[in-house]
């Protein structure tokens, strides 16, 4: 699937939407994985491993596997985006701050699937990916109105992201064309 390119393809997938979020908000320092290499590194080394370790584990698990991990990093990479638009500096009003989580959790996807030659997920599936994101944006900043702890509400938003993804799964639910 994504295996032509696995480095190009690891570094856009990890940076591409926190990439294009510090972009439109001007944010500095200017491009955060830049002034921090440590992250690059990491990245750079799962890339170089990524393709063997998939060999291997794909005997093990299916498609499955990988939607959940998937899933999972659009609820976090979301919802850090939405904290990182409300945060002190930027002090985004709420429905910038939810489009920048949303911008944060679907954009690598896009750029790293442009990459590779492939037709973006989320133009080719037309079960919710997106709406999913902006709703538990929404519900991040609703539970941060309520002052609940940043823990909890990570792990609530990210939780429903990601059963909102699994449950257009389950049902099959599309969205008109």
């Amino acid at each position: 699937m994504l295996q032509p390119y696995p480095m190009p393809s690891g570094l856009v997938t990890a940076f591409g939407g926190g990439t294009v979020r510090d972009v439109l908000l001007s944010r500095r320092p200017f491009f955060y994985w830049v002034m921090h290499q440590d992250y690059v590194l990491v990245v750079f080394a799962m890339a170089i491993f990524a393709p063997y370790f998939l060999r291997v584990t794909s005997r093990l698990f299916d498609q499955r596997a990988l939607l959940i991990t998937d899933v999972i990093g659009l609820g976090l990479f979301s919802v850090s985006g939405t904290s990182i638009a409300l945060d002190t500096q930027m002090q985004m009003p709420s429905f910038t701050a939810t489009m920048m989580g949303v911008v944060t959790g679907v954009f690598s996807g896009i750029i790293r699937d442009v990459l590779c030659n492939e037709i973006p997920l989320i133009l080719r599936d037309s079960r919710p990916y997106a709406v999913c994101t902006f709703a538990g944006c929404w519900i991040y900043l609703g539970l941060s109105e309520l002052e609940v702890d940043t823990i909890y509400n990570v792990l609530i938003s990210t939780a429903f992201i990601l059963i909102a993804r699994f449950v257009t799964f389950k049902f099959d639910i599309r969205l008109p064309h």
